[in-house]
């Protein structure tokens, strides 16, 4: 009945971001520091992917026929500019 629950996208940030601050002190043992190091990688590449699907879902809408079709690129933008 112990069923776990994947933290939020939230959660998994609070914790980078702790992470990285025990870190920047620099007062942990070396082999704690690599284990806190090794835990923020795997975090930030889980925390990367999720806005990476984020984005995605962000740049497609639906058409009446439940088709996905991306956003217009709007003209203009800053890729445009130079």
């Amino acid at each position: 009945m112990s069923e776990t629950q994947k933290p939020t996208f939230e959660e998994n940030l609070s914790t980078l971001e702790t992470i990285v601050a025990q870190l920047e002190k620099g007062d942990i043992p070396l082999e704690q520091a690599l284990d806190q190091f090794q835990k923020g990688v795997a975090l930030s590449k889980d925390l990367q992917s999720t806005l990476q699907n984020a984005e995605k879902t962000l740049t497609t809408m639906m058409t009446d026929d439940d088709q996905e079709t991306p956003f217009e690129t709007p003209q203009g933008g800053a890729n445009d500019a130079q």
